[in-house]
């Protein structure tokens, strides 16, 4: 009988390194002659930010944060391993390491087979994490064996076709050899313990970056740089369909399968009226607020405008998630906000209670996000 598991986690990049560098986009951002010194002054921050900071930039608060971070990756792992899924799909975004000029889809169900990958050698390219040691003391050659599930992800490919959702759909990488950090990261942290993680992956990519995924790199400018404007992420309420159809098809399947988001939610680096220097709280807990109180309404409402002003942008891989659990009726099982002003971003974890086939009834037009 098929089976669908919703959950969602963070992928946040400085949590594979040592606490002495988990504060290292700030430390960047402090340096950024764009930003007034005043913003820059911790004299006039918010008191958790101030405390966070303490008198070693933040080395401190580190090992906390990363305990809460890990708690949280424990409790979404023993629940997948509850549920023992046949293959998990990964909504994540890329941040130019895929995709670049020559194509950027909306979104993309990639269909991979096994591939070993190198994690250390895809993050040496990274400005967040390059030439930096792992928490883990890994060395650079180690190497991963990542299943894929191409039977699932093309069969998940044809039924959104099928219903209207112009899915794009990839066998093989195009720039990056292996899978993006967001895919990478939500695997290697659901495993901290390094116990292993057998599951088939189908990595499914949200262009989260939209705007400025070209003209950023998909990651950090210098605060009032001009940057050229790419075309627009999807809707918000296009992937609320996403996942509504998802789940859907899912729940006719043969397969029990469990559906990942991979984000942290509001970014400080993204956030201009913040100075860059911390997330967007307000904004971060008014829409977990929603989630844990499913008052969808205020989810479907968002505008892509919405979620840049808020430094939300990673979040679109959330709305996937969230329309699966709004079309299904799922009933959230456990949820968690971790708050934090110094380590970029605040992380949500959650997980709902399986949802066991049939929910979809025949009154329900495709698309159609509708009360259970």
């Amino acid at each position: 009988m098929a089976d669908v598991l919703l959950a969602g986690i963070t992928h946040y990049p400085p949590l594979s390194l040592p606490d002495a560098h988990m504060a290292s986009i700030l430390r960047s951002t402090l340096r950024d002659p764009g930003i007034p010194e005043s913003a820059k002054d911790p004299a006039g921050w918010p008191p958790l930010m101030r405390s966070e900071w303490g008198d070693d930039d933040g080395a401190s608060a580190a090992a906390a944060h990363r305990a809460a971070l890990v708690e949280n990756l424990r409790n979404v792992r023993a629940r997948l391993e509850e549920f023992d899924p046949d293959f998990v799909i990964i909504f994540g975004d890329d941040q130019y390491e895929n995709f670049r000029e020559d194509l950027i889809p909306p979104f993309a169900v990639l269909a991979y087979e096994d591939m070993t990958v190198t994690p250390w050698t895809a993050t040496a390219a990274s400005a967040m994490t390059a030439n930096r040691p792992n928490v883990w003391d890994e060395p650079a050659t180690t190497t991963r064996l990542v299943r894929g599930h191409p039977r699932g992800a093309l069969w998940l490919a044809e039924r959104l076709l099928a219903a209207g959702v112009d899915v794009s759909y990839a066998y093989k990488p195009l720039h990056h050899n292996g899978l993006s950090h967001a895919f990478l990261n939500a695997i290697l942290y659901l495993d901290y313990d390094r116990e292993g993680f057998d599951w088939p992956v189908v990595a499914f990519h949200v262009n989260c970056y939209g705007s400025s995924t070209v003209a950023a790199r998909g990651f950090m400018t210098r605060f009032g740089d001009a940057t050229s404007s790419d075309p627009p992420s999807p809707s918000p309420a296009r992937l609320l369909t996403l996942g509504a159809e998802t789940v859907r098809a899912l729940l006719e399947s043969e397969w029990r399968v469990a559906l990942v988001a991979s984000s942290s939610w509001s970014h400080a680096f993204l956030c201009d009226h913040t100075w860059r220097l911390r997330p967007d709280t307000e904004a971060d807990r008014r829409l977990y607020d929603a989630l844990t109180a499913r008052d969808w309404p205020v989810w479907e409402q968002l505008t892509v405008a919405d979620l840049e002003y808020a430094g939300q942008h990673e979040l679109l891989n959330w709305f996937p998630v969230i329309g699966a659990a709004r079309f299904s009726g799922a009933t959230l099982g456990w949820s968690t906000f971790v708050q934090s002003d110094c380590f970029n971003s605040n992380k949500v974890f959650a997980v709902w209670d399986p949802v066991v086939a049939p929910v979809a009834t025949a009154t329900k037009a495709p698309g159609t996000l509708v009360e259970r």
